[in-house]
């Protein structure tokens, strides 16, 4: 079945959190501009070093898998300038207002080049950078007077606990508010997206935080010089993120194409492997599956008819919920065998194989693996009500999974089918 998507106006609508988010971030942005421009600047030349620094990261943004947009460089520069105490010897007097003055600057001006090339960023994803830095920088600030080597009872380590109890800080709060965005755009469960976004954000969160810190200490001694210095690690580990990131998005293209041969060959209905892959992604989001088994999923429910390009004849319209028990476990058999040549896509493979057990099991191996159900009731669905089935011919065919008496299709994954649906109805 096409799931159906919403743009623009009803995107905003149907994702509140989202629009919280954003709206937050521009208030303390337009806010902390405007005093900013009241009050005026100070150590303007070590603003300007900062915002050029944050401009030239956010220009350099890069897109994790997951859709998360990132910007390390950006994001350390604005933590360095938050937690900057001396540059060269010299006291810096900058509020927290100018911090997030100069970071929303920054921002603006290394997301204007992208804009300008049509890549509009995700504003939930510059909404929670923004965030992070407005809750470290109101937490710190205030106190930056009393930290500052220059006080009469300074020690270097209240200054430095506090600096990385803040990027700790900063960091669960950017894993809640991207887990409670993820989980409202996925209909999926708040604990399981923050389990994810943990995972996620762990090594370049640390990554990020402590070449803030790095910055700000560095500064101290080496002045503005520091910059270029302390950046220089976290070039070197966004450029490997990038190059991960490019290898994820290269597997799920290589599998597109794979998914695509049985189309072009005619052995299965033009679009059905993506319409099935979609509604299985969208099954195990209500079933509260990790980001890493939905990966693994929508590979499987993507290639999960790979099978029949070994037929001699072809299952009629492509349809296996038709074929008899013996046809496609030969179909799953021989998808397994295709997909394990990869030597990379094992447990994927193990997911196609055992796609058309009843939920139970057949053997000893016991109940097949979720995903394997989660494939079994999304290919039926799509067999049964094909790409441009009306509402009353959906849930007829969800009515027939639920009274299934051979113990073929689990109940819960049908269950959540019928509500995965009924979202994307909703969603029209």
């Amino acid at each position: 079945m096409r799931a159906p998507r919403r743009a623009g106006a009803w995107r905003m609508l149907d994702e509140p959190v989202r629009v919280l988010v954003i709206a937050v971030a521009a208030v303390f942005a337009a806010g902390s501009l405007l005093w900013t421009l009241v009050s005026g600047f100070v150590e303007g030349q070590t603003a300007l070093a900062f915002g050029v620094l944050i401009a030239l990261g956010e220009l350099a943004r890069i897109t994790l898998p997951g859709n998360r947009e990132v910007a390390p460089v950006a994001s350390a520069g604005a933590i360095g300038y938050t937690f900057l105490l001396t540059i060269g010897g010299d006291t810096v007097h900058h509020s927290g207002w100018q911090v997030l003055a100069v970071v929303t600057v920054g921002f603006a001006l290394g997301e204007l080049p992208h804009i300008a090339a049509g890549r509009s960023p995700e504003w939930s994803d510059v909404a929670r950078r923004m965030l992070v830095i407005v809750v470290i920088t109101l937490a710190f600030r205030p106190f930056a007077d009393v930290l500052s080597p220059g006080s009469a009872d300074w020690h270097w380590w209240p200054a430095l606990l506090l600096m990385a109890t803040l990027v700790l800080v900063g960091w669960l709060t950017d894993a809640i508010t991207a887990a409670a965005v993820r989980a409202e755009r996925l209909r999926t469960r708040i604990t399981v997206a923050f389990r994810d976004e943990l995972r996620a954000h762990a090594g370049l969160g640390m990554a990020i935080g402590s070449s803030g810190i790095l910055i700000a200490l560095a500064s101290t001694i080496t002045g503005l010089a520091g910059l270029l210095v302390f950046t220089a690690p976290l070039l070197v580990t966004q450029v490997a993120f990038r190059r991960f990131a490019e290898v994820r998005l290269t597997y799920l293209q290589t599998v597109r194409a794979l998914s695509r041969v049985t189309e072009v060959g005619g052995y299965v209905a033009p679009g059905h492997s993506r319409r099935v892959s979609r509604l299985a992604k969208s099954i195990g989001c209500e079933l509260g599956m990790r980001e890493s088994d939905l990966l693994e999923l929508e590979y499987a429910a993507l290639m999960h008819d790979i099978g029949q390009l070994s037929l001699r004849d072809p299952v009629a319209s492509g349809a296996t919920v038709f074929a008899l028990p013996r046809e496609q476990r030969r179909i799953a058999e021989l998808g397994s065998a295709v997909i394990r040549e990869t030597g990379v896509l094992d447990s994927v493979a193990e997911l196609v194989r055992r796609q058309c057990e009843p939920y139970a099991g057949d053997g000893d191996d016991g109940p097949p693996p979720l995903g394997s159900r989660v494939i079994k009731v999304a290919n039926a669905v799509d067999d049964l009500a094909g790409e441009a089935a009306d509402t009353e011919r959906v849930q007829a065919v969800l009515e027939r999974l639920r009274m299934d008496g051979f113990g073929e299709y689990d109940p819960e994954v049908v269950e959540a089918a019928a509500r995965a649906i009924e979202r994307a109805v909703a969603r029209w």
